[in-house]
């Protein structure tokens, strides 16, 4: 720890730089450093194993109109073949058991699969938001960092006008004596 981020932290964010949260103290060791900030995640490299993107394309596929109308027409196509095509030689006859079955272990599968899809994908929108908050609270500090120095610079500036005026007036006084001076003669 500096003594930069130690004034950092207390003149932007009002706390001793020990009591900032881990990730307050990053944001003021980027300020104090002026390094930029990381990357978005989602531009991060993808590093899903086979099986993950396996997960995420079912759940793509699984979670679209696509599939709803494509499997609706499989279903009545199913029900079509076993009750009027086949007829008396349907492989599964009404009460459709088999097409039950098939539809009670695709939803055991497809459930689970869709649930570690969306488990990714709120760790990674966490990871965003994270870097989101990083990136917000980091404009946030260096606007009031700039803030400090234009007000530390426009302190100086006025300083020096009213140094100038003092100076005037005493050449002014001094210049009214001497008109005096010279008119009581």
């Amino acid at each position: 720890m500096s003594l930069a981020e130690t004034q950092l932290s207390e003149s932007l964010l009002g706390k001793p730089y020990d009591q900032l949260s881990p990730l307050q103290k990053s944001v003021i060791d980027l300020v104090a450093a002026e390094t930029p900030t990381k990357g978005h995640p989602s531009l991060a490299p993808d590093e899903r194993t086979f099986l993950e993107r396996l997960a995420d394309q079912v759940a793509a596929v699984g979670g679209s109109w696509g599939f709803i109308f494509g499997f609706f027409v499989v279903l009545v196509g199913w029900v079509l073949l076993n009750s009027t095509i086949i007829g008396k030689n349907a492989f599964d006859p009404y009460p459709y058991i088999f097409l039950n079955l098939l539809l009670s272990m695709l939803a055991a599968i497809q459930a689970p699969v869709i649930m570690m899809s969306q488990n990714r994908a709120a760790a990674k929108d966490r990871l965003a938001a994270e870097h989101d908050y990083v990136v917000n609270l980091r404009s946030e500090l260096e606007v009031m960092h700039l803030h400090d120095k234009l007000d530390s610079m426009r302190e100086r500036e006025l300083e020096g006008l009213i140094k100038g005026q003092t100076e005037t007036l005493e050449l002014l006084k001094q210049q009214v004596a001497a008109l005096s001076k010279q008119i009581n003669e």
